[in-house]
This record gives structure tokens, C-alpha cells and sequence, in this order.
């Protein structure tokens, strides 16, 4: 009975206590010894393909009233051991949860048993056996048969510490997953949402999933830098897309009147909280229907996402609350600008009168010229109305969106100067952002012209280039369309009371570990100047191209 206690307290404060390099390198080398011995057996177990599996950790618990008694098999990754002399407990994860395994030498047999002793924390088993409920009330399996599916060969961290280095969990979230079961919940959550998201698309909007090109010769759709990349064999630059809008409206022009893609974006802009590189946007038109319609799909993939993963409309982040019910409130961008800074837009109709008047308020301009009253307007409501605690904790619309920084929408039938277009607030993060498209091929020209010599001129290095391939498109014809996008990573984030983007992204972008990782390799220059070329391919080669192209001396 003293071996027993002994050997408990001493398993007890090994996990209470973080292990330190040596024991860890220590531990590595035990775990590699009982793999060579178990091979030497016939017993290696990465020659294991296939375990019948009959039933998860949280459906016995549930259900363990109609499962009492019966036979099962169930696998999983070991994260607690106890042994008890003849006896052992097991705590083994699944991808449900956890349930305790009971295994008994008298159960299992002698020799099998002192096999299963030698397993670690971090194996993986397969275990038949029988449900019951133990003197002290758990819910456990009484093993009969033990096979070692998976031997693990690294250290994984104790339970109370966990995975506490926050780059450490980014950079291997196949440990932080089965550490932290809050991780593991998050993303069941952003899968239950993404797949919410396509059921209302889908039934309520009778959209169809297609997949669009990720790359392409221009970025388009939005305002933002691209990535850059080569193809080797076409011998062309191309981008990483930026936005999937352009050719799902192609795709309207051609007859699909209902279109949608959850896909990858990628932007080479800044990272911070609410900003990756990489990120999931979904992208929605659908044929015949203006922007109270992209109002209503906003307001009801929102409701729904939110009542499928969290069974109310209240959404809790931080220590706030937003009630996502329909409708939602809209805010004008030119009446929010007025209110916040007095200045009468309303009354203002030149772009000299709008400088002069951002001038006196406090704005200032490198080149005048290049401002105008709407670019004021939507510049002093992103410096000044964006801020204000609470203004766009919503949900909201702002709607109203000067001309110049909506080339892809319908002008305002009501005031020219403004678009039919809007962008959704949760929180004060921008969720989504709609138009009713601008079908007009000679007005989308005009503006991409604009935009691009915007471009051309440095002065918006983010300005939407010209693509004569959608005008075209626009040409044909494409009928009166509305239009959204939303950003995924950033509802998961609400519904999920998530700090960061990296927190609801699996693998999220990382800078490289190691010294001088960012660093670029220097060219190593090859003298060829003493190099001769046979004589029998003097008249074939030219040498000068040949040393230029740098394919090593053969």
C-alpha cells in the first residue's frame, strides 16, 4: 500500500510542475527506447491503419442509461495515467471530449498488462470494452482489449500549466488543440457557423457555391496591395486575389443569378487584432435585387450564425452585448460627419468650399487638388466618427458612401454624389460591406480610369487598377445586381468572444522562428571567365546568355 501512495505523489507533483529542458530531452529518449522495444516485439505502432470505432466520449456519457453494460470501441490520446498496482485509470481524449478508461491485469492478462504500463501520456489507443459507472459515480469503460494505435514520441505540456506561450500555441495548434478545450470549441464553433452560413446562402437565398480563381493577372475588387508571385512557365507576374468580387459578377453576367464563395483573400497590408494577411472572406450577388436585400441577408446570416452556435441573439464579447435581432439600425456617413463635427456638408456643394472648411477643422492637405467633397466626407468620417466610444457598436449600416470611394457601386438616383452601398458595424469592426452593383459599363470604365491613374500618379497606391476584361464583361450585359461581402474570421471572432484574428485562424500567418529568419540570402556570383565551352558546341552556344542565366557550371 506504500508503493502505491508513494508512486501517486510522485506522479501528482510531476504534473503539478513544469518540466524543465533536461527532463523533457530525458523523457523524449524513454519514449524512443519503449518504441525500439516494442518494435523488437512486432508491436510497431505506426503499422496500425484502421481501429472500428463505435462510440465518442460524450454520447456514452449522455446516453449511458441506454449504454450501460454494452460493448463498445473507442480510441483516443491519453492525457492522464494513473496505476494502481494491479489497476490503471486512463483519461482518454477524443474528439468529444474525455472519458475514463478502467484497465485491470486481470481484465486484459498478465503480459498484455505490463505492456500497457509502459504507454505515456500522449499515446494513442484503441480500447474495447464495456460502459459502467464506477463507486464514485464517473462514467468509464471497463477495458478488455487495449491496442496501442500511435506511439507519441514528444512531451506534451501538464494540464495545469498547459500551453502558455501565446506564438508557441500559433505555431503548433496541434498541441494548443489538444491541450485547451476552449481552442477546440472555437473552431467547432467557426465550422458550425461557416456551415450555418451556407445553409441560409443556400435555402433562404437560393445562391450556389462556386470557386473562383486565387490568382490573376490584376487585383481587383477592393483597395488594398497585393502579393506578388511569378509563374514560371507562362513567364508572367500575377497577384494573389484581393477580393472575389469581379469574377462573381462575371459569373451574373453569364447567367448564374445567384452566386457565393467562402474563400482565402489575401492582402499584403498590416497585422494587428482585426488584421491578417491571409484571411476568409465570403462573397455574395444575386440577380435582380437591390442593397435592402444585402441589408436583410447581412442581418439574417448574423441572427442565425449567432442562434445555431450560441442558442440566443445576444452575442457577449468582452463585457458587452449586442442583440443581432433584425432590423438594424442605419446611419447616414454624411449626417454622422456633420453631427460629430458641425460642419454643414449638406450646404456644401464645391470641393473648394469642402478644404477649406476640413482646413478650419483641423485637416490637412499635401495636394489639394487631388481632394475632393466626397473623399473629405468619407476621410473625416474614418478619423473623427469611427472613434467615438460606442458609436458603431451596432449592429449598424452606415450607408451613404461618397462616389469616389465606391467605384464598383450604383450612384444614388436621389444625389449623384453619393453611391447605393453600405458597410456593417458590430463592435466598431467593419463586418460586411454591400452595393447595388454598378452595371453601367461606360460609367465603371470612367471611374477604373480614374482610379488608375491614381494609381499611375503614386497618389493611392491601393486605387483600383483599369480591367478592361470586366468592362467587357459589363458590356454584355449584367442584370441589376446586389451585392456583399462579409468577413468571416471576424464574425467568428464576435460569436466566439475571441481577442485576436490568430485566435479563430488554425494556422495563422507567423513570422519564421530563428535568428535572421526575415533575411534575405545573398546571390552567389559564379566566375565563368576561365569556363570554355567545348568546341563541338562553339557554333550553338552562346556563351554570354549561357553564363547570364546562371545554371551552375556542368
Amino acid at each position: 500500500m506504500a508503493d502505491i501512495k508513494n508512486e501517486i505523489k510522485a506522479a501528482v507533483e510531476a504534473v503539478e510542475r513544469e518540466l524543465t529542458e533536461k527532463e523533457i530531452g530525458e523523457q523524449r529518449q524513454i519514449k524512443r527506447k519503449k518504441l525500439e522495444e516494442l518494435r523488437a516485439m512486432g508491436r510497431d505502432p505506426y503499422r496500425e491503419e484502421t481501429f472500428d470505432v463505435t462510440a465518442w466520449s460524450k454520447d456514452i456519457k449522455d446516453n449511458f442509461d441506454a449504454m450501460e453494460d454494452q460493448e463498445v470501441r473507442v480510441a483516443g490520446r491519453i492525457m492522464a495515467f494513473r496505476r494502481m498496482g494491479k489497476v490503471a485509470f486512463v483519461d482518454m481524449q477524443d474528439k468529444q471530449g474525455r472519458i475514463q478508461i478502467f484497465v485491470a491485469r486481470d481484465n486484459i492478462g498478465q503480459d498484455e498488462y505490463n505492456i500497457f504500463k509502459t504507454y505515456d501520456t500522449g499515446d494513442i489507443l484503441g480500447i474495447k470494452g464495456e460502459v459502467f459507472r464506477t463507486k464514485t459515480g464517473e462514467v468509464s469503460v471497463r477495458a478488455q482489449e487495449v491496442k496501442l494505435l500511435c506511439k507519441s514520441l514528444q512531451v506534451l505540456p501538464n494540464k495545469w500549466h498547459g500551453l502558455k506561450d501565446t506564438d508557441l500555441r500559433y505555431r503548433q495548434r496541434y498541441v494548443d488543440l489538444i491541450m485547451n478545450e476552449d481552442v477546440r470549441e472555437t473552431f467547432m464553433k467557426r465550422a458550425k457557423i461557416i456551415s450555418t452560413m451556407r445553409k441560409v446562402l443556400e435555402e433562404d437565398y437560393d445562391l450556389i457555391e462556386v470557386e473562383t480563381p486565387v490568382l490573376g493577372n490584376i487585383a481587383g475588387g477592393a483597395a488594398a496591395r497585393p502579393f506578388m508571385t511569378h509563374h514560371n512557365t507562362l513567364d508572367i507576374d500575377m497577384t494573389l486575389r484581393i477580393s472575389l468580387e469581379l469574377h462573381l459578377k462575371r459569373l451574373i453576367v453569364g447567367g448564374l443569378d445567384g452566386v457565393y464563395e467562402i474563400g482565402k483573400v489575401f492582402r499584403n497590408e498590416g497585422m494587428d487584432k482585426n488584421h491578417s494577411p491571409e484571411f476568409t472572406s465570403m462573397e455574395a450577388y444575386k440577380a435582380y435585387v437591390n442593397l435592402e436585400t444585402m441589408m436583410d441577408l447581412m442581418e439574417q446570416v448574423t441572427y442565425k450564425c449567432a442562434m445555431a452556435v450560441n442558442g440566443t441573439p445576444i452575442i457577449k464579447y468582452g463585457d458587452k452585448e449586442f442583440d443581432v435581432t433584425p432590423p438594424w439600425r442605419k446611419i447616414d456617413m454624411t449626417e454622422a460627419v456633420i453631427k460629430t463635427t458641425g460642419i454643414p456638408f449638406d450646404k456644401i456643394d464645391s470641393d473648394e468650399e469642402a478644404i477649406e472648411a476640413a482646413k478650419k477643422y483641423g485637416m490637412t492637405f499635401e495636394d489639394e487638388s487631388e481632394w475632393t467633397r466626397g473623399k473629405i466626407i468619407a476621410e473625416m468620417f474614418e478619423d473623427y466618427c469611427e472613434d467615438i466610444p460606442g458609436f458603431l457598436d451596432g449592429p449598424c449600416f452606415v450607408c451613404g458612401h461618397p462616389l469616389e470611394v465606391s467605384p464598383l457601386a450604383k450612384k444614388d438616383p436621389k444625389d449623384p454624389r453619393i453611391t447605393r452601398r453600405f458597410e456593417s458595424y458590430i463592435n466598431g469592426w467593419e463586418m460586411s460591406n454591400a452595393f447595388s452593383e454598378l452595371n453601367d459599363p461606360i460609367d465603371q470604365y470612367e471611374r477604373f480610369a480614374e482610379q488608375q491613374r491614381q494609381l499611375d500618379l503614386g497618389i493611392d497606391d491601393e486605387a483600383h487598377p483599369m480591367d478592361t476584361d470586366f468592362v467587357n464583361a459589363l458590356e454584355v450585359g449584367m442584370p441589376p445586381t446586389g451585392g456583399i461581402g462579409i468577413g468571416v474570421d471576424r464574425l467568428v471572432m464576435l460569436l466566439t468572444d475571441s481577442a485576436t484574428i490568430r485566435d479563430v485562424q488554425l494556422f495563422p500567418t507567423m513570422k519564421p522562428e530563428g535568428k535572421g529568419a526575415g533575411a534575405k540570402k545573398e546571390r552567389v556570383e559564379i566566375d565563368f571567365s576561365k569556363v570554355k565551352v567545348e568546341p563541338l558546341f562553339e557554333e550553338f552556344v552562346d556563351f554570354e546568355t549561357f553564363s547570364k542565366s546562371d545554371f551552375r557550371a556542368v
